[in-house]
């Protein structure tokens, strides 16, 4: 039987002042995001890789719903599989407990560090520092959970990566409510199935879901006035939406509205009167 070897490193982590949780991971492997992570609100996170089981991530998210401890989770989605040594996983629980488990017949370099509130770990490495670079770096790095785990992905290919080379990666963040309108709670959900550098692609495409899903900074509030309202206007009609710089109050804010509705800027639209400028940086490219 060939087996189709998830050669990978990835970590998971969680933020409990912010209550997310989630895994950032890359591999020479197409798609690693429909194989590797797995994450639920409140509960936890799970990376399942190397010859990987799948059925460790719902299995995993399960047992520390129901009060397992992530140790005790990775010793019972283990114990009865005959196919366990071929196996990694990492695992962290909503309270910052961690494990991480690589079978004996993973291929080398194949190994994991777990702490307090993450579990890195990784296969098929070119060395043990891709996976110790990882843990130092989350140890140390400030920001929101997905930047720090970026920042682990890219410390960990500086340190040697995947032996095998580059070509997926994926970022996928939790938190309640966290995803599109508070209907569920993928806070983040990016994939990068095939590129050659899918840890520099993923980390662009968080930047643009940061900038249409992100939360409108306080001091990025701006009144559509003076010099603001005239970058307004010129970008409104380089953009086709305005025939002219002569405009009412009240086409001006139709018009804005039209746009940021067309752009998928509905989650950093503000009352009437006002504009996010990191959306009127945008408007004005």
């Amino acid at each position: 039987m060939k087996k189709n070897i998830v050669a990978t490193f990835s970590i998971v982590g969680v933020d409990p002042e912010t209550g997310e949780h989630g895994i950032a991971v890359q591999s020479k492997f197409i798609a690693v995001g429909s194989v590797v992570p797995w994450a639920k609100a409140g509960v936890g996170a799970v990376a399942t890789q190397a010859f990987a089981n799948p059925s460790y991530g719902p299995r995993g998210l399960e047992l520390l719903e129901k009060g397992y401890t992530p140790e005790e989770v990775v010793d019972l989605l283990t114990k009865d599989d005959p196919q366990r040594e071929e196996r990694q996983v990492g695992i962290v629980d909503a309270k910052g407990n961690s494990a991480s488990y690589t079978g004996e017949q993973c291929y080398d370099w194949a190994g994991g560090i777990h702490g307090k509130n993450f579990a890195a770990q990784g296969n098929i490495l070119v060395n043990e520092a891709t996976v110790s670079q990882m843990a130092k770096t989350f140890e140390q790095s400030q920001g929101t959970l997905a930047e720090r785990l970026l920042s682990c992905l890219q410390a960990a290919q500086e340190a040697g990566g995947d032996s095998r080379g580059k070509q997926s990666a994926a970022l996928y963040i939790v938190k309640d409510k966290g995803g599109y309108g508070g209907f569920n709670d993928r806070l983040v959900d990016l994939l990068v199935d095939d590129h050659p550098e899918p840890i520099q692609e993923i980390t662009r495409l968080y930047q643009l879901q940061q900038l249409y899903f992100g939360e409108t900074k306080q001091e990025n509030v701006l009144l559509i006035e003076g010099t603001t309202k005239q970058k307004v206007i010129s970008g409104l009609v380089n953009k086709g939406y305005l025939r002219s710089m002569d405009v009412s109050e009240e086409e001006l804010q139709k018009r804005l509205t039209e746009y940021l509705h067309t752009e998928n800027f509905e989650e950093r639209e503000l009352e009437p009167g006002k504009i996010d400028k990191e959306v009127l940086d945008f408007l004005n490219k």
